[in-house]
């Protein structure tokens, strides 16, 4: 199993860089981070400072979207990047939310979010696509070599989008921790790889949710470790009042695991999106955060973890927006990460 870290691009970019490298040599294996330009920084410009800064890691976006860049444009910083570094990035993208939203836009089509998986992904490689009807090839990138190579993985809760995940993208993004949910979903995107005529076991799975790192399991570190995370179920909240305006509060089509929570849900505010104490996510029940996040001791983050890995999640990528971040990438990389490598000490593989 995998681990990524997942940063806001918060000024200054030298402290972004800075814990990245930390969490490789933690063991971390991915870098992620958010794509707002409006809220944060350009996450490009940092991704080439991380990846100069590290040797293995791979650095990606979650997640960009079609409508802030056009798609050559996309395409070309990837293609870029891998060309600098080798092939270390992941492009994990998506329908669009803060970074189009509080630029008064909407998120993107699925039938616009399709189109752009396979046209960054054929630029990014070097084959030709079409971009607005146009034929259009990057000529300096050498289709079919190792270092051309561009992952696509696509967030999705949606039914159609999960079935759009499963039909073209490389690998599928899941941002909840939630293991009934996650083996819901994890079936319905392979379902339609297969249908598709996919290889389904080919598609990497990544889910991805706040962790926080307790010393103990008592009462107060877990309302503190709460608080410091209960934003996620906000953001995530966003998401789900778009499928239940889509689909209706009791559909068939979407769990009500994931939508019954919304219906406390009163409006949101961007300019706290993804930090702790948001104002806008007290609707967020306790149970939903100890659903949707990973908090605890370091066994309980293991025991988590062998759940998620045994659903098929090929890799977790920890959420950092709290007050231990580098906390959390230290317990991480002393006692989650060996576990999950078969190299943990007695105490925590008890």
């Amino acid at each position: 199993m995998d681990f990524g870290l997942v940063l806001q691009t918060d000024p200054p970019a030298a402290g972004v860089v800075e814990l990245m490298r930390r969490a490789e040599e933690a063991g971390f294996g991915y870098g992620w981070t958010f794509d707002s330009a409006v809220l944060w920084q350009e996450p490009f410009v940092i991704h080439s400072q991380i990846l100069a800064r590290t040797e293995r890691m791979r650095v990606g976006p979650m997640v960009t979207h079609p409508g802030t860049r056009a798609l050559e444009v996309t395409a070309s910083t990837f293609a870029t990047l891998n060309e600098m570094f080798g092939p270390r990035t992941v492009c994990g993208i998506g329908r669009g939310d803060s970074a189009v939203r509080v630029a008064g836009r909407s998120p993107s089509t699925l039938a616009a979010l399709g189109e752009a998986i396979g046209v960054v992904r054929d630029l990014a490689e070097g084959r030709e696509a079409l971009v607005g009807g146009v034929p259009v090839r990057l000529p300096w990138v050498a289709e079919g070599t190792a270092g051309a190579a561009l992952p696509v993985w696509m967030a999705a809760y949606g039914p159609k989008a999960l079935a759009l995940a499963g039909e073209r993208a490389d690998g599928f993004i899941l941002q909840l921790a939630d293991p009934f949910l996650t083996e819901w979903m994890v079936r319905a995107v392979r379902d339609a790889a297969r249908a598709a005529g996919r290889d389904p076991d080919a598609l990497t799975v990544c889910v991805a949710a706040p962790a926080y790192v307790t010393a103990d399991d008592s009462p107060a570190a877990l309302a503190h470790a709460r608080e410091q995370c209960r934003w996620f179920g906000g953001m995530v909240g966003n998401h789900v009042a778009d499928l239940v305006r889509r689909y209706g509060a009791g559909s068939a089509l979407v769990p009500g695991e994931l939508t019954a929570y919304v219906e406390r849900r009163r409006g949101y505010d961007y300019a706290h999106h993804g930090r702790a104490g948001h104002p806008d996510a007290a609707f967020v029940p306790d149970g939903i955060v100890d659903r949707f996040c990973v908090l605890g001791p370091p066994e309980a983050h293991v025991a988590r973890m062998r759940r998620l890995r045994d659903l098929g999640v090929d890799q977790f990528a920890v959420y950092a927006m709290h007050d231990a971040k580098e906390a959390t990438v230290d317990a991480y990389g002393a006692h989650v990460i060996p576990a999950l490598a078969g190299l943990a000490d007695a105490q925590v593989t008890a």
